[in-house]
């Protein structure tokens, strides 16, 4: 630098020394300033050339003017945001434009505030930023005629794809991420259309009261509802009208919906949807309670059953065994019998013949004792039991005349004296009597040869 000061100024030695500090320090003013951490900076020189810096640290441009960019522009819509563009090129700068929150209207014509946040980056290379800094000139033209218009124009055109029922139940992360989609490639080209629909449940009227539940269906089955159908190519890829700062190498970094708060009589129409649906939950709740005590009552009133056909089935098998059982036993009883009759049959059979046996042995024995008596009383003509007889017979006469009552004292003569009680009247009696016996005896005495 101080080299070219002395080619410029005449001066030599330590004046021209002294001169050139002095210019240098007066150059120097309008020639170096210090290049920020998160900027890109658009030099023109003197000369009338254009520079691109981006390195972090001083510059030096002689005579040179320049305007900073934020690497890094963020579009958001808060509360406490203004309309008012309020641009700031700071380090402790934490948002490029602040808007307050946007009015957007859903599909269902449900207006709603929206605060959402969209970052974007500028290109860092010569060509596109020369581009972008000779189109736009200033950041704050940037934002004020392209990215704010473009945020507030997706913003309300995402809306316009589903209702706010449909976004509140359960199509937020949709919702961003078509905002986010819409942002980087560009907004839908779409047409809303009338679409008829046919009604999930039918519709049954109460005006006969006879007919109870089975009533006739009345009214039309269909309803009619707005859709936006995404116009497509003859490829079937989507439609879109480009976003113009991509033109100029600006790109989308990141784009979030934050919050949405929709307008009071949504939110009065939604507790009363959501207080409608408790109840039914509720409704829904007691049915089934209902229907889980008329089960249990069916599965109480069943296991009672089931538990008396158990309890009378136990006790007809216990009976069937029983009788089983006797009727076994009686079998048993009665074969038991049975075989002891045959038994005792076989014994009786057997003594009945043992006692033959022993009747035909004794009338063996006898008829044989009596032949051998025959044979005796044929071989000696009884002798010995006439013997015997007589012997017998006279023994009784003997203890007879032995035991004779006589008197103590008896008088009397010789032979022919009184006769009562005297030995010759016993002695003659006697063989009266002897010889009656022998005549009826009438035996021989002799032993046959």
């Amino acid at each position: 630098m101080l080299e070219q000061v002395k080619k410029i100024l005449p001066f030599k030695g330590v004046a021209g020394m002294v001169v050139g500090a002095l210019a240098l320090l007066i150059v120097g003013q309008n020639s170096i300033f210090y290049a920020e951490p998160g900027y890109v900076y658009h030099v023109r020189t003197l000369m009338g050339n254009e520079e691109v810096v981006s390195d972090v640290g001083y510059q030096f441009y002689l005579f040179g003017r320049w305007n900073s960019w934020k690497r890094a522009l963020t579009v958001q819509a808060v509360r406490g945001g203004s309309e008012t563009l309020d641009y700031v090129e700071v380090e402790s700068s934490e948002t490029s434009a602040a808007l307050p929150p946007q009015n957007i209207m859903f599909l269902d014509q449900v207006d709603a505030n929206a605060q959402a946040t969209v970052r974007f980056t500028i290109p860092t290379d010569q060509e596109s930023f020369l581009h972008l800094a000779h189109e736009y000139r200033t950041p704050e033209n940037l934002l004020r005629t392209a990215l704010i218009p473009a945020f507030k124009e997706t913003l309300q055109a995402n809306a316009s794809l589903m209702s706010a029922e449909e976004y509140y139940s359960g199509g937020r992360t949709e919702f961003n991420t078509e905002f986010e989609n819409q942002m980087i490639n560009g907004i839908y080209i779409v047409r809303r259309e009338e679409v008829s629909e046919k009604r999930v449940g039918e519709i049954k009227g109460s005006a006969n009261v006879a007919m109870g539940t089975d009533q006739q269906d009345y009214g039309d089955d269909s309803k009619v509802v707005f859709v936006v159908r995404k116009m497509t190519d003859e490829a079937g890829i989507p439609l879109r009208k480009s976003q113009r700062f991509i033109d100029y190498g600006v790109t989308v970094v990141e784009a979030r919906v934050t919050q949405m708060d929709p307008n009071q009589r949504f939110v009065e129409r939604m507790q009363l949807k959501q207080k409608a649906s408790a109840d039914r939950a509720i409704a829904r709740e007691q049915r089934v309670q209902e229907e889980e005590q008329r089960l249990l009552a069916i599965a109480r009133g069943e296991r009672e059953v089931a538990e008396r056909q158990a309890k009378a089935k136990v006790d007809q098998i216990q009976r069937t065994t029983e009788a089983e059982t006797e009727k076994q036993l009686a079998i048993t009883q009665a074969q038991k019998q049975k075989e002891q009759s045959e038994i005792e049959k076989e014994t009786a059979q057997i003594q009945l013949e043992k006692a033959r046996i022993e009747a035909e042995t004794r009338r063996t024995l006898a008829d044989a004792e009596a032949y051998q008596k025959k044979a005796v009383l044929q071989a000696d003509n009884a002798l010995a039991q006439k013997l015997d007889a007589e012997i017998e017979i006279q023994k009784i006469w003997a203890q007879a005349f032995a035991n004779r009552k006589v008197p103590q004292y008896v008088f009397g003569g010789g032979e022919g004296g009184t006769p009562t009680g005297s030995d010759g009247e016993t002695r003659a009696f006697m063989q009266m009597l002897t010889l009656d016996a022998a005549k009826r005896l009438s035996y021989d005495r002799d032993v046959k040869k």
